[in-house]
């Protein structure tokens, strides 16, 4: 059967236990603020007003999210795809979630809130020694902070290099985009190589 209200998916599941309930706090503290400073990786997730969905990973030396207070964050907008689904969603909703990962640490932070872009002068100046300086940072406001446990990521053991994979083992991103736009699309694409395309990426880092 589908579950289909908010009674028959609490009827499945025990109650939240108070630690996870307490857990969540307002704003970020010295352990919060410690975690980013640490964090090279942090996932984007936001909506737009028409369902539109995405969770968008974005990378970095570590500590390249800056904390300005604790209830403001600085996210650099690296250069992409310039699909830009992210910041369309946060110009549409203005609400934003978060959630980053340092290597070596099972645990994760969990930050909500709302963000604007801003390409205002003392937000962008945090990052004009960059490589590329930012066009604009995507400036949050924190509403809720919690550290996420580690169960996930011991489950995955993400961090155990004996388990990482060989990337042979999948085809090239060209080869599966061929494949992905001839069969959805009708159309065929020239492919380019997977070392050309690793070395593409490296020009715009």
């Amino acid at each position: 059967m589908h579950i289909t209200t908010l009674q028959a998916l609490r009827d499945i599941y025990k109650p939240a236990s108070e630690r996870a309930l307490k857990k969540e706090i307002p704003s970020l503290d010295v352990h919060a603020t410690r975690f980013i400073g640490l964090s090279p990786f942090v996932v984007l997730s936001s909506g737009g007003t028409h369902g539109d969905l995405d969770a968008s990973p974005r990378g970095g030396e570590p500590g390249f999210v800056k904390v300005l207070d604790a209830q403001t964050l600085l996210i650099p907008d690296a250069p992409g795809n310039n699909r830009l689904d992210t910041l369309e969603n946060i110009v549409s909703t203005g609400q934003l979630g978060l959630l980053f990962l340092v290597p070596g640490v099972d645990e994760t932070l969990r930050i909500n809130g709302r963000a604007v872009l801003s390409n205002n002068a003392e937000d962008l100046q945090p990052f004009a020694v960059a490589k590329r300086p930012p066009a604009l940072v995507i400036r949050v406001t924190v509403a809720s902070v919690y550290l996420h446990c580690a169960k996930s990521l011991m489950r995955s053991q993400l961090w155990d290099t004996t388990r990482h994979l060989d990337r042979a083992a999948m085809p090239t991103m060209g080869e599966m985009l061929r494949d992905q736009i001839q069969a959805f699309k009708g159309e065929t694409i020239e492919i380019e190589s997977q070392a050309h395309m690793l070395e593409r990426y490296k020009q715009s880092l």
